[in-house]
């Protein structure tokens, strides 16, 4: 009877137990705020004519301001074309603000402010392009380097990445200027010509300027986050992405150096095999994936939005954690936010068919989550790839940590989410993590918040043109951009 009265407690002491926990569930769910809604501030005067600016856009497009890896393939001309093209666009801008060109290509521009004692605001874009892969031109709705207007679309290589910022940026200072607005605060404009290929000749040396003069800002912005619509997994509104820090990136060479010989007679491995193996084992065995603080506060801000189930779930990250962890590591696009990704990009190896190669040669790209390092990454393919035939080494000079991560709670962040609301009052505003690399990794030692947003509405479909086939940005949020700028830099 005694342990029948023992079990009997024991069961009720479970049940209050899961009961508590259960209510503990619904009152997270049920008082979790709506972290995206606060009032926007009283809109400012401001008109744009879409269709000037949406050819302004499209000028610029004409320009094939392309990078390639092997620098020895640029060609500078179109480089020189669009800055003569932008001095003639925007004379004001030329007139008013001291311009300086750095390393033979990149800009600067500043604008002094009415207070020097504040520190400046800097605002950061790239004039430069990815190519377009050769043989896929004639699946374009419109050639890449035309730059069409067309059925309320700029459509061009650049017009997303990054050519739009570029022009709403320009856009925004001349419109201001017409108007003899003199911040309080100056403003610099630091326009990239290598971002696409790492930003070494551009940003890098625009940044070590910016150190040789003593020069710390207030703010960095920069591209890497838009306006989503539909991209968010199950969040029924807009959610404006603001980046506060990006992923770190190193490349890894895996090599093997062994006999050759005849195909007849092969070995047990060949070269191309060892290095085949390896690549399996890092793919099968990636680095664990884990919530940064950027992707709780991206899902506590959408959690009051979404359906009931999984609204108690983004309410209670405390405990339900690794169910979100394990539905994000599911997708490709969500598992990238969860952990550092393993890619697979390069291999070299053999000369004929029947040969077999002395050497195989191939290269892992990876995008490294705040909390991993470089080192970290490299320790990880040496462990799992286990194989004392094989060199591990890093590839390039590109290798570098996350930069840190920028406060959402700083006077900064505050002026760009006001300035968010106030155009996209139907989004919910939430931090994020910028899963590409930027120029902005470049200035993070010279400002204490370096922030990332675009603004522009993008949807699912609008992903694979971004680097890819039709790449276009709509008139009226070309337009919009323009206002962005305007209102961003009047606060």
């Amino acid at each position: 009877m005694r342990v029948r009265r023992m079990l009997v407690q024991g069961s009720k002491f479970v049940a209050a137990m899961l009961m508590g926990l259960v209510i503990a569930l619904l009152v997270n769910t049920l008082r979790q705020g709506r972290r995206g809604r606060s009032a926007p501030r009283a809109q400012t005067a401001g008109t744009v004519d879409a269709a000037r600016v949406a050819e302004h856009l499209a000028r610029t497009l004409q320009f094939k301001t392309v990078s390639h890896a092997d620098s020895s393939e640029d060609d500078g001309a179109p480089f020189e074309g669009l800055q003569r093209y932008l001095a003639e666009t925007y004379p004001k801008v030329h007139a008013s603000l001291a311009r300086e060109v750095i390393g033979g290509r990149a800009l600067v521009y500043t604008w002094r402010g009415s207070d020097p004692s504040l520190r400046p605001v800097l605002l950061a874009a790239h004039q430069d392009v990815v190519p377009v892969e050769p043989g896929t031109e004639g699946t374009w709705t419109h050639p890449p380097f035309e730059g069409v207007v067309a059925d309320g679309f700029v459509w061009g290589r650049g017009a997303i990445d990054d050519k739009g910022s570029v022009v709403a940026i320009l856009e925004a200072v001349e419109a201001l200027l017409a108007e003899h607005v003199v911040p309080r605060r100056s403003v610099v404009i630091a326009l990239g010509c290598d971002e696409e290929v790492g930003g070494m000749a551009g940003a890098k040396a625009i940044a070590a300027s910016f150190e040789a003069k003593g020069m710390r800002f207030e703010y960095v912005l920069d591209e890497g986050s838009m306006v989503t619509r539909g991209i968010v997994p199950e969040a029924p509104l807009p959610v404006a992405l603001i980046g506060l820090t990006e992923k770190g990136m190193a490349t890894i060479e895996l090599a093997v150096d062994t006999a050759t010989g005849h195909s007849s007679m092969p070995p047990p491995q060949t070269s191309v095999g060892i290095v085949a193996r390896a690549i399996d084992q890092l793919e099968a065995h990636p680095m664990p994936p884990r919530l940064t603080p950027m992707t709780r506060q991206l899902l506590e801000a959408i959690a009051p939005d979404l359906p009931f189930g999984k609204r108690v779930v983004a309410s209670n990250l405390w405990l339900l954690s690794p169910l979100i962890v394990s539905a994000m590591t599911a997708h490709e696009a969500s598992n990238a936010a969860v952990r550092t990704t393993t890619a697979p990009t390069v291999f070299h190896a053999g000369v004929r068919p029947n040969v077999l190669p002395a050497s195989a040669r191939a290269l892992v790209n990876f995008r490294i989550l705040p909390g991993d390092t470089v080192e970290g990454v490299l320790a990880h393919v040496k462990q799992t790839v286990a194989d004392p035939r094989i060199q591990v080494k890093l590839h390039d000079a590109f290798a570098n940590d996350p930069p840190p991560v920028s406060s959402a709670d700083s006077r900064a962040f505050r002026a760009i989410e006001a300035t968010v609301r106030e155009l996209f009052p139907e989004a919910v505003v939430a931090p994020t993590l910028v899963l590409g690399a930027t120029d902005a990794r470049h200035y993070t030692s010279l400002a204490d918040g370096v922030y990332h947003f675009s603004p522009f509405v993008v949807g699912p479909q609008d992903l694979p043109r971004v680097h890819g086939t039709d790449e276009r940005l709509p008139v009226d949020g070309l337009a919009t951009a323009v206002l962005f700028y305007e209102r961003l830099l009047r606060e």
